[in-house]
């Protein structure tokens, strides 16, 4: 079950976006990739962290649920959830529920490499 922060819930309180209960789903699905993952709010936006930062929502995105992963470039992706071609970010997008259900372990494979890369 995912561990939420006082200060992004709050944050989310006053989000006001159409795909406000997506990023919220997405949320959810990053803390229960691994309880040592937790999140703050750095630029303006919900960071996940964990040994530095991982990844962070994109919140202008009315589209779909953006996830932009800082050191995406780095990590194992085998199922190519990652998109962009940059020397270090990532971006992870989904576009509705069902699309986050599919894309869900990859999601969390991710998330568990970048733990994994840490602890090494």
């Amino acid at each position: 079950m995912a561990t939420h922060s006082a200060e992004v819930d709050a944050w989310f309180e006053s989000y006001s976006n159409p795909q406000r209960e997506l990023v919220m789903a997405v949320r959810d699905a990053v803390l229960d990739a691994d309880d040592r993952v937790s999140e703050v709010i750095k630029w303006q936006a919900p960071t996940f962290v964990y040994r530095g930062n991982i990844a962070s929502f994109y919140p202008k995105s009315t589209t779909h649920a953006s996830l932009m992963f800082h050191r995406g470039a780095s990590l194992p992706d085998p199922d190519g959830l990652l998109e962009g071609e940059g020397d270090v970010s990532r971006v992870a997008k989904f576009l509705d529920a069902d699309d986050l259900m599919r894309k869900r372990g990859s999601l969390q494979g991710l998330i568990r490499a970048w733990i994994a890369a840490q602890d090494a």
